[in-house]
């Protein structure tokens, strides 16, 4: 058994990070060794079995991610954009592979979370999900066959708890879109309308966002050209989606050179 990799899960007592434990617990390719939470958290110091409202696991949480990290081969980070960089630092220095689901980041969150990958495994994806990294395959090869002509819509909807718009799935779809028409996003990017805006830009990406509810993830491309349109579509209906990715990127991960992946390179897309 414990020559199985070890993993630690960061935002233990989050959605996500309590499915990636249960997870982790019902996997025979890999073993929980650590689970972390922000320094006065009320889990802090409890069995993280017992703190899910189970029987206990034999991990403590905890809030010293080193300690942590330094015990496991693989770290999966679904929190927010700068407790990640702050684990990312961490992690190259546990020599553990990093596998982040977090969005929202800015451009001086991935220049350092690339600074960490010179030196340890990052996996990083807006979506987790196998059918999600097929729709974004999916759209850059549709985005390349049709020109301006068409519009491109980026529809997402998610639960009312989420905190960053549009979500990281909607922007990776949004760059595959750009990187089929052989555009930048930043140059293309419509997103934030309101009120008298105009006529819509030729060649523009656009983004709309839904929130509400308890909707796990939906997301639509939508190309509309005179006279029809293509909606290529995603639904999520069950979050241990996002973790069986998850895992599968920190095996995936293990004894790959440093530098920073994505769900592509976990799926040989």
């Amino acid at each position: 058994m414990t020559d199985l990799p070890g993993i630690v899960i960061t935002g233990a007592s989050g959605r996500m990070g309590q499915t990636l434990i249960k997870s982790v617990l019902a996997s025979d390719k890999m073993r929980l060794v650590g689970a972390v939470e922000r320094a006065g958290h009320a889990w802090v110091g409890q069995d993280i079995g017992t703190a899910m409202g189970g029987q206990p696991v034999g991990v403590v949480v905890t809030d010293d991610a080193l300690e942590a990290f330094a015990q496991a081969q693989a770290v999966i980070d679904f929190t927010a954009p700068a407790a990640t960089v702050e684990f990312a630092a961490l992690a190259a220095q546990a020599r553990a592979v990093h596998v982040i689901g977090t969005t929202g980041f800015e451009d001086d969150h991935l220049a350092k979370i690339a600074a960490a990958a010179r030196h340890a495994t990052i996996v990083r994806a807006g979506n987790m999900s196998l059918g999600v990294n097929l729709l974004t395959a999916l759209t850059r090869k549709v985005a390349a066959a049709l020109d301006e002509d068409f519009d491109i819509e980026i529809i997402e909807a998610h639960h009312n708890k989420k905190v960053d718009a549009p979500s990281g799935t909607a922007l990776m779809l949004g760059q595959a879109a750009a990187d089929g028409r052989g555009v930048s996003l930043k140059d293309v990017r419509d997103s934030g309308r309101d009120g008298i805006t105009g006529a819509r830009k030729r060649g523009d990406i656009g983004f709309a966002v839904v929130r509400g509810g308890d909707i796990i993830g939906e997301h639509d491309v939508l190309f509309a050209g005179p006279g029809e349109r293509i909606v290529l579509r995603h639904i999520a209906t069950d979050r241990a989606l996002f973790a069986r990715g998850a895992l599968r990127a920190a095996l995936w991960g293990q004894g790959k050179a440093p530098g920073e992946y994505d769900m592509m390179d976990v799926l040989g897309l």
